[in-house]
């Protein structure tokens, strides 16, 4: 954070004295350490319009900054002018700053547009400026996956990653396929090609290209959560508005009120990762899944442990997936086991969203799988170094939208380019920025149009390898068994080149049976040595949110917990959550009524995904609220 702060203090002198300001307001606010070595170049102007405009500068951080405007001025104190300005303004109108690329998400596709725009910006000596905004605290923060990593995008992007210190460490030494029963784990044929791959942490990945993108010269503030798309006259986008910060749960607002921040650019890149919520409302306000001939996608939730296990039980490099227990027969999913580095072991459980038993619960049967025969020994003795959830992608090919929009286009899992049977989708985020950057730049400095984007798409090796893996995931809704002898086929005998494309089965809101089909799961109570209670994990997941701001979680029809969800459904939300955001609880009549722990949220949208009525609606909360992953 102060690195970027420090950057951007750079950026408002040399360029414009009052563009960045806002941004560096909201900055100030979100660090607690601040010197006068931060603020002793800049101009007396530019400190004293700093301080004007703020109302939530910390104690400290005014201190500094009136060290700061003391060495650029002679002036003992800068308190006669800050006095008068710490006052809010009601009627200010929101800060516009413009770009010419506005990119929502620093995740892997967000990135590689912003790095691949800037490669292109110098190799044709064009300046075009590119801003990435992240909801996450900090660069990395929000990002979680397995991850085996397949580099070949970061080849093709950043061909000296390997000397130029990524930390990408651990090359795959064993890839094993494993079909779990209650007691057993029968090896099976692996469908995966890992040769050449790496075990890696996502978050510390993207870390790393956060900085090679600032390298280049983008603009990159965390902290910030685009709320809306911002259009003009002609219902294009024009950029994203970032919510208001320092709101209570009332609605009024607090002493630290601060207006969001509108940034425009020529074009808008959405990057914001699985059910993104700006994406999800351009591809539907556009029809562009029609416009695609897509089919609706569907979903998985994935749940992750990453442990430090003793020196004697780690193997670096090593793989391991799983079908199977404890998930039963007609429930799509599997488990992994990713062996890093420094004696660290990633272990997760995938679960397909379009299960139809409302008693499963994801959370539980994860607990439950870490004590199966063959994985329990290894984690005995180990600590949990950090635990989280997210959903993914699983439709593929088939539900794949028209990318591209008035004004932008979706990029990366926003739109959907995870290879199921791979278990993979970071290289080919990757590619879908770095396509998406490369059309807009011949936009904005060619006129060639962002259409270009689309087209280069289908002509790429990602359009070629989600299409031979179009038939793995859609195999299963028969179940498992019928799905393995079918995905087999398609992936031995015809490599992917079956002469008919599957269809997905229902939505997974849709998939959901009613409780009276089903016999509620009895799950064992966690041991607190390999399994744990949910508080125990949310703690591990650094999840942390303002507690007095409105509820980033919002019920369509207050009415339908109570009356559909509860009776007919059996409360799934208590259980398909693995964050422990809704209980039902008893009011002063004694009757049960849905309370939203909104603090809790990790950010996993499966209630987005899977109630049953559609009637759950996930919105940002404050920025840089949510999940704090270091390790995922």
């Amino acid at each position: 954070m102060h690195r970027l702060f420090s950057a951007s203090l750079k950026s408002i002198d040399s360029k414009n004295p009052t563009s960045k300001i806002p941004i560096l307001i909201r900055l100030t606010s979100g660090i607690s350490s601040l010197t006068s070595a931060h603020f002793e170049n800049l101009t007396a102007p530019t400190i004293r319009t700093i301080v004007q405009s703020s109302s939530c500068l910390s104690s400290s951080s005014y201190r500094s900054l009136s060290g700061g405007y003391q060495k650029n001025t002679g002036v003992s104190s800068a308190s006669g002018f800050v006095s008068e300005s710490r006052n809010f303004s009601t009627d200010a109108e929101r800060d516009s700053l413009n770009y010419d690329v506005v990119i929502v998400g620093a995740g892997p596709a967000g990135l590689a547009a912003a790095i691949r725009f800037k490669q292109l910006c110098r190799e044709k000596n064009v300046d075009l400026s590119v801003c990435v905004v992240e909801k996450g605290a900090e660069v990395g923060a929000h990002i979680i996956s397995g991850n085996v990593f397949e580099p070949r995008a970061l080849d093709e992007l950043l061909p000296d990653w390997r000397h130029d210190g990524a930390p990408i460490e651990v090359p795959v030494s064993s890839d094993k396929f494993w079909l779990l029963t209650k007691n057993r784990a029968l090896s099976l044929p692996s469908p995966f090609d890992n040769k050449g791959n790496y075990v890696i942490s996502l978050s510390q990945l993207i870390r790393w290209l956060g900085t090679k993108a600032e390298e280049l010269g983008c603009e990159i503030y965390p902290g910030f959560a685009a709320s809306e798309i911002l259009y003009d006259a002609d219902n294009n986008v024009v950029g994203v508005g970032t919510n208001d910060m320092g709101i209570a749960k009332d609605g009024t607002k607090k002493a630290n009120y601060q207006l969001g921040v509108e940034l425009k650019g020529r074009l808008t890149l959405l990057a914001e990762g699985c059910r993104g919520s700006l994406s999800e409302k351009i591809i539907k306000g556009h029809k562009l899944r029609e416009k695609g001939n897509g089919q609706h996608q569907t979903y998985a939730l994935g749940i992750k442990e990453v442990w430090e296990v003793e020196e004697g039980k780690h193997k670096p490099g090593t793989v391991i997936h799983t079908l199977g227990w404890p998930l039963d027969s007609k429930t799509y999913g599997g488990s992994f086991l990713y062996h890093l580095n420094n004696r660290q072991v990633a272990v997760g459980l995938v679960v397909a969203l379009d299960y139809r038993n409302p008693y499963l619960s994801p959370y539980d049967e994860f607990q439950k799988l870490k004590h199966h025969p063959s994985i329990k020994p290894l984690l005995e003795g180990g600590t949990v170094l950090q635990y989280g959830a997210r959903t993914l992608n699983e439709g593929g090919f088939q539900s794949i939208p028209y990318p591209v929009f008035p004004g932008g286009a979706i990029i990366g899992c926003s739109a959907g380019f995870l290879n199921v049977p791979k278990i993979k989708g970071t290289h080919t985020s990757m590619k879908s920025g770095m396509l998406a950057a490369e059309a807009a730049f011949g936009t904005l400095s060619e006129g060639s149009g962002m259409e270009e984007y689309w087209i280069n798409l289908k002509r790429s090796w990602v359009w070629e390898e989600l299409y031979k893996a179009r038939n793995f995931r859609p195999a299963f809704e028969h179940g498992l068994f019928p799905g393995l002898a079918l995905s087999a086929l398609e992936h031995f005998v015809m490599k992917g080149r079956l002469p008919l494309t599957l269809k997905h089965g229902k939505p997974d809101n849709e998939a959901t049976d009613t409780a009276s089909a089903h016999t509620p799961i009895q799950y064992p109570k966690p041991d607190g040595l390999v399994s744990f209670d949910v508080p125990t994990s949310l703690y591990r997941s650094n999840t942390n949110h303002e507690h007095d701001q409105p509820a980033h979680l919002r019920l369509r029809n207050p009415k339908v917990p109570e009356l559909i969800n509860l009776p007919q459904y059996a409360a799934p939300e208590t259980r398909y959550c693995p964050a422990r955001v809704y209980e039902y609880v008893p009011d002063d009549e004694g009757s049960l009524k849905l309370h939203i722990n909104a603090q809790n949220c990790l950010h996993c949208k499966a209630c987005d995904i899977k109630d049953p009525k559609q009637n759950i609606e996930w919105t940002v909360p404050e920025g840089g609220g949510g999940p704090g992953y270091s390790v995922m």
